[in-house]
């Protein structure tokens, strides 16, 4: 495989942008996009109203609204824990954090553009849908791993 294929390298493309549904919120993000995974827990999925959230962490300085930021609503769906969505189509856009107010949790699949990498494992499997198989090669944990694996 060369580094050109090698899809789990964080890298910093030159900005991503990102937009809700009904393309009434958009974003810029001017920096890299990490820790991408797939999350299983009952929040993440009743949140995105599927099995599972694909989510990456970016620094919240590198994060800025471009269209639409009066359109976004926040929802507290844990104590410290806000996810954002669009109040028109419903999107789920980030996820801010009290206790880290350095790092957003965001959404890839509002993402327009490649974030030049990929999931590295699945998250708090142990609350994943019954109906759901996962598939791939990819390392499962049934929480979140400690902060001390590599992914």
């Amino acid at each position: 495989m060369t580094a050109s294929t090698k899809l789990n390298v964080d890298k910093a493309p030159t900005m991503l942008r990102g937009s809700c549904l009904c393309q009434g919120v958009a974003f810029a993000i001017d920096g890299p996009v990490t820790d991408a995974l797939y999350c299983h827990c009952t929040m993440c999925r009743k949140a995105h109203g599927t099995a599972f959230r694909a989510r990456a962490r970016i620094k919240s300085a590198d994060f800025r609204w471009t269209k639409g930021e009066d359109l976004v609503r926040y929802c507290e769906s844990s104590p410290g824990l806000y996810r954002s969505f669009c109040s028109v189509c419903g999107a789920n856009l980030i996820s801010t954090f009290d206790a880290r107010p350095h790092v957003y949790g965001l959404a890839l699949g509002v993402l327009d553009d490649d974030p030049q990498v990929r999931a590295r494992c699945h998250v708090h499997v142990a609350s994943k849908a019954p109906w759901f198989e996962i598939t791939d090669d990819l390392p499962q944990f049934d929480e979140l791993p400690d902060a001390r694996f590599k992914w």
